[in-house]
């Protein structure tokens, strides 16, 4: 628009100085032109800007399944480096299947476009005889729904990803699965709903701009229950001592970090959930830049004090670090400054060093670091939130986090019972010797590797 401007003053400025006795006329005529564009290009465009945002936003989440997939490769051993990348390629498409069929009408009641298409006027009438409108059009002085849903459809499937990684290398395929249905069907769209879909948390004045409780939390509590009930790995804790079972790869692992931390810029810059404006744009750069900076803060936190407190510096402890900074700053990324921002994700990296071992201390094993990075730095990125949000209140933040932590501790318990009782959760003490791959799969990550 100022380009526009900027041509029609030069325009005029020309035609006063070469016509004088028709500057009048031609000075009316810019004016009424500027006039239809300031009333014609606005709504298109700010349709079309909101739709793209949400869509590059939504991409970037999506390539987080990769940083999911090659950060859990990388931290497994060898043996079960196949049963992780078919959990995460299926876990994204159950998770995209079951929030289109189900969860994105539960998280946003009226959005019904969705079931629509699959049962048709059947579908609309049982909605609306429920009392959901079918009123999912496009709205056309905002954004396009298509969008809005293929951003949130990355959300939700992003949070089966945390639990996938903290009960590997002993949690059979079919049950897991069958888990990450219920929980990205009904239990995620469930809580999300009561924030970002104009619930009673909203209502109560509960902020959590991109997640860090509605997302990275509810994975986190999900896999900690998961966790608990499965138990830990043949040979963890033995003889009051906590074994090390290093992964397959480092160099996967520090890609998938890579690739998360890019992502989350989509992750957290696109749920602005506009770009229309002079000040949406502004607030994107600044969310990027922020988010960026957590990230940093979290490295070097966790760089120097793993270096303080084990003599040497820990890349997996360093990895973690870096992603639990992303997950503190994703309840608020707008509001801090930079070095407010990097002082955030210093906090998780710490939270990370601490916590891991404290895990370890209650024999509670998760393998990729899954709980300390997205529910225990979920917790503090949400409380840290009343630090530069004048808006937060602190007993508000408390009560959403206990609120959702219950709920989704509650209903992930009685699953996991379910299946434990109906389908087994756990492979037998064979199999976990011999590897996931061969006893469940038939078929090896590194076939031509054997020791």
């Amino acid at each position: 628009m100022s380009n526009w401007k900027n041509l029609t003053g030069l325009a005029v400025l020309t035609a006063a100085l070469a016509f004088p006795a028709h500057a009048q006329e031609v000075a009316e005529t810019a004016e009424a032109a500027e006039a239809a564009v300031a009333v014609a290009v606005p709504t298109d465009m700010a349709f079309i800007m909101n739709s793209l945002i949400m869509l590059i936003g939504g991409f970037l989440v999506f390539w987080m399944a990769a940083g999911f997939a090659m950060l859990e490769a990388g931290l497994v051993r060898s043996k079960n480096v196949t049963m992780q990348l078919l959990k995460n390629v299926s876990l994204f498409s159950l998770a995209c299947f079951a929030y289109y069929l189900i969860g994105y009408n539960v998280m946003y009641p009226g959005d019904s476009w969705i079931i629509e298409g699959v049962f048709g006027s059947i579908g609309t009438a049982v909605l609306e005889a429920v009392g959901i409108g079918a009123d999912g059009a496009d709205d056309y002085s905002y954004a396009s729904t298509s969008s809005d849903f293929f951003f949130q459809v990355m959300f939700c499937a992003a949070t089966a990803s945390i639990v996938s990684g903290a009960l590997a290398e002993r949690i059979k395929l079919w049950p897991f699965l069958v888990f990450t249905v219920v929980l990205t069907g009904l239990i995620y769209p469930i809580q999300a709903s009561w924030k970002w879909g104009g619930g009673f948390l909203d209502g109560a004045g509960f902020l959590d701009f991109a997640g860090s409780t509605v997302v990275h939390s509810v994975g986190g509590w999900a896999a900690l229950v998961g966790a608990i009930i499965l138990g830990p790995r043949l040979g963890k804790y033995k003889d009051g001592r906590v074994n090390p079972m290093p992964g397959s790869s480092l160099p996967l692992a520090t890609l998938g970090m890579f690739i998360l931390w890019m992502g989350w810029f989509g992750f957290n810059g696109a749920s602005q959930l506009a770009l229309s404006s002079v000040g949406d744009a502004a607030d994107v750069g600044r969310i990027f830049a922020n988010t960026n900076a957590a990230a940093v803060g979290g490295v070097i936190a966790t760089l120097i004090l793993t270096q303080m407190i084990y003599k040497k510096a820990d890349l997996t402890m360093v990895l973690n670090g870096a992603l639990a900074g992303l997950v503190s700053i994703t309840a608020e990324p707008l509001t801090p400054s930079l070095g407010v921002a990097t002082l955030i994700g210093a906090v998780g990296g710490v939270i990370v060093v601490f916590s891991v071992p404290l895990l370890d201390k209650f024999k509670i094993d998760d393998v990729v670091g899954a709980i300390p990075v997205h529910l225990f730095a979920g917790i503090w990125g949400t409380i840290a939130v009343v630090l530069t949000n004048s808006d937060a209140n602190i007993g508000t933040q408390l009560y959403s986090i206990i609120v959702v932590g219950l709920f989704v501790c509650v209903t992930s318990a009685v699953v996991w019972f379910i299946l434990k009782a109906t389908m087994g959760l756990r492979v037998d003490q064979e199999a976990e010797v011999n590897g996931l791959d061969k006893a469940e799969l038939g078929m090896e990550a590194y076939p031509e590797f054997k020791v």
